[in-house]
């Protein structure tokens, strides 16, 4: 056996432990986020339930790699040598992939990826048969499993649409039936309500999902010739079970979270393992097949053959996966996006609007106008109260209520477990996103407040899908071209490339989590304590006043001598200070609901200094965004006239912080008359600065751009200024109110 076709089985094992990683961090989160957002348990008790479920799922899940082996092309009509350009194609471009995507932050699905890569190269390799022969074009049709490839996108497609729609009709009859304030109504029917998820948990995903071997084919064949009686039994069985634990005071709500959580990561493991192991195990069988017969030219018809996967390889596979949801800080960044999306909760949102989400949200609005002339008021009413939101104090702090995280884990589990019963490799991403997104609708968390924006989220993250399955197909579809064609000398380059940019996009992505770390804390993960928050709110203003000092200095210096690396670093800087000093506006609102107590001057206070810190940090940008255009396009720089002036100005902008900043350290305000002081004879000066330039404008001197970022500076230089000192006003009697 040539030497080349090892190290192509080598090369696919390396990538199938990365596709383990990265599937993990994008994928596998997606069962932890009801769990999460609905703070049902801890997060290494979640994190225990979600691995014995990740466990169970891999040493279950050897059905589904039929679909690499046979689910795009028919193997009898490839040699061992074509299939494995193949498979390599489909390994190497789902790298090339994930790195494109995550350097562009873009939602991304291994699902997705997988099949349209397998549909690229098979496309591909058939292709280069074809020219090789007289066959004619339209043959490739042999090739290709179309009917089979057919099923599976138009199984992925529906499972989109069946989530959505499945996800807001058993919320909405849920919040129907319990309301928001459903503890009275759930101590009486909460049982047999939770009986009912936790026997289609065990219909679904044990028997009809995976189909395990609980009693062998003669279990399996009475459960299917009384199906009725079964199911009857189950939740009869589980019911009472439920209603002795909750009899015993225990939260059966967060027993059914955590039993779909498991049944949900099990489901995944079941159905996406095949994303990543899928190809190199059907690699391996090939060579295994190739080597016995001491023949490269033979056809790979045994590909066909039902041979159950070494489990070992699924038990090794599994350990991969919890290691890495445990332990990549990146997986748990990443639920982000589902949970803010769906949340009961009003915020600063992800996304921006976009005039096919104001459309939608029209339309919504006139529909649910005209539904309302239709039904009866006193009906309108009784639906009303049944969605009556929750008060600040009784939300807590979780974005949503255990009843919509259990619909959640409840509605996913079915789907995916009734997609692998019929061995279509539905995305775990889309269906639990879907159906989130579909509980958040219609529990009433889209509100005229946050429609438009998590309508465009939506878009926005389902047209990145769409991109996916593209994106895959073309560059498999050109990998496989170059392997065909390239060689040995093909293999060897693209794979080193892949290889780089695996190690890139971890090293990359490792820097990413270092960042996030340094700025992900928020005023409103500290503490519920009135004084807690108001100490953290004065500690944060200090911080940010350091960072705009020191910016700003930076800055001055950069523009003066043309450092066009250092202005971008500024931009990027001032970017995220800018960004979250305005997550704090979007924070105001659940910040005074916890200061509910405090002097209402305090209150006062506290909104004026998270205003004037946000009207600071915009100065700022408006100064490092222009100054690193100017030079990244290579305008002219400043004169020695100019550079005086400035370095004039920033000298004294620089000693008024300095003043400013060792107050806010000690909170010690008894320089505020020297300040004002400062202030008054720096706005003299930065006037006189925009006189002189203003008559060098009229003798000609300096260009057009160049004056224009200089007057920009020095304006935005006294907006900056004039915010600091309100600021400082501000934040004093704040500290005297309240501290």
């Amino acid at each position: 056996m040539e030497i080349i076709f090892t190290v192509v089985l080598v090369i696919l094992a390396i990538t199938a432990i990365s596709g383990l990683f990265v599937g993990v961090t994008n994928d596998a989160v997606n069962f932890l986020n009801s769990a999460i957002g609905s703070k049902a348990a801890p997060m290494r008790i979640i994190l225990l339930v979600a691995s014995i479920g990740i466990i169970v799922g891999t040493l279950t899940s050897s059905g589904m790699m039929e679909v690499a082996r046979t689910g795009m092309f028919n193997p009898e009509l490839f040699t061992f040598k074509e299939v494995m350009m193949l498979y390599l194609a489909v390994m190497l471009g789902n790298v090339v992939l994930l790195d494109v995507y995550n350097s562009l932050g873009l939602p991304t699905s291994t699902t997705v990826s997988l099949i349209f890569a397998l549909l690229g190269a098979a496309i591909a390799v058939s292709l280069v048969k074809i020219w090789g022969s007289d066959a004619a074009l339209d043959s490739i049709g042999q090739y290709i499993n179309t009917a089979r490839a057919m099923g599976i996108v138009s199984g992925i497609l529906a499972s989109v649409v069946a989530a959505i729609v499945v996800g807001t009709f058993v919320m909405y009859i849920s919040r129907l039936l319990f309301s928001f304030r459903y503890q009275k109504v759930f101590r009486n029917f909460g049982a047999a309500w939770c009986g009912i998820a936790v026997t289609m948990i065990l219909y679904y995903v044990i028997i009809k999902g995976l189909k395990a071997p609980l009693g062998g084919t003669a279990f399996l064949d009475f459960v299917n010739a009384h199906t009725a009686l079964v199911i009857a039994g189950m939740w009869v069985a589980s019911s009472l079970i439920l209603l002795a634990l909750q009899l015993a005071k225990v939260n059966i709500l967060k027993v059914t979270i955590l039993i779909g959580t498991f049944s949900l990561a099990l489901a995944f493991a079941g159905n996406d393992l095949v994303n990543f192991i899928g190809v190199p195990i059907a690699g391996w069988d090939s060579y295994k097949m190739a080597a016995d017969t001491g023949n490269m030219d033979m056809m790979m018809g045994g590909l066909r053959n039902d041979v159950p996967a070494n489990w070992l390889l699924l038990l090794g596979a599994g350990l991969i996966m919890i290691f890495t949801l445990w332990f990549s800080k990146k997986a748990m960044h990443v639920t982000e996006t589902e949970i803010k999306l769906a949340s009961q909760k009003e915020g600063e949102e992800k996304y921006s609007s976009t005039m096919f989400s104001r459309a939608i949200v029209r339309v919504a609005v006139a529909v649910n106008n005209s539904y309302k002339m239709i039904l009866p008021e006193r009906a309108q009413g009784w639906i009303n109260r049944r969605f009556e939101v929750l008060s600040a104090a009784e939300k807590g702090t979780e974005h949503y209520d255990l009843i919509r995280a259990t619909v959640n884990l409840i509605c996913s589990s079915l789907l995916i477990a009734f997609g692998t019963s019929l061995k279509l490799p539905l995305s775990t991403t889309y269906v639990t996103f879907m159906v989130a997104m579909g509980t958040s609708l219609a529990d009433r968390a889209w509100g005229r407040e946050t429609a438009v924006y998590r309508i465009s989220g939506v878009v926005t993250v389902v047209m990145g899908w769409f991109v996916t399955g593209l994106g895959a197909f073309v560059i498999a579809f050109a990998i496989a071209i170059a392997l065909m064609y390239g060689g040995t000398v093909a293999i060897i380059i693209i794979s080193a490339l892949a290889l780089w940019m695996i190690l890139r996009s971890n090293l990359k992505a490792k820097r990413i989590e270092n960042l996030d770390d340094d700025h992900k804390e928020s005023w409103l993960t500290i503490s519920d304590d009135s004084r807690a928050i108001l100490q953290q709110c004065s500690d944060e203003v200090r911080g940010v006043m350091d960072s705009v000092t020191e910016i700003y200095n930076r800055t001055m210096v950069a523009v003066m001598k043309e450092n066009r690396k250092a202005l971008r670093q500024l931009v990027k800087e001032s970017n995220e200070l800018f960004y979250k000093s305005r997550e704090r506006k979007y924070e105001m609102m659940p910040i005074l609901h916890k200061l509910e107590g405090v002097d209402i001057e305090t209150v006062h206070y506290y909104v004026q200094v998270v205003d004037y810190l946000s009207e600071v940090t915009k100065a700022l940008v408006h100064i490092t965004r222009p100054a690193f255009n100017h030079i990244d396009n290579n305008h002219k720089g400043f004169s020695k006239d100019q550079v005086a002036d400035l370095r004039k100005v920033n000298d004294n902008v620089k000693k008024l912080y300095t003043t400013i900043n060792g107050m806010l350290e000690t909170n010690d305000f008894s320089q505020m008359d020297e300040v004002m002081v400062m202030r008054d004879k720096l706005m003299e000066m930065i006037s006189e600065v925009i006189k002189n330039q203003l008559r060098r404008i009229q003798k000609e001197t300096g260009g057009t751009k160049t004056s224009v970022l200089y007057l920009g500076i020095l304006n935005e230089t006294k907006t900056m200024v004039l915010q600091s000192r309100n600021l400082l006003k501000s934040q004093k009697y704040f500290v005297e109110s309240g501290l």
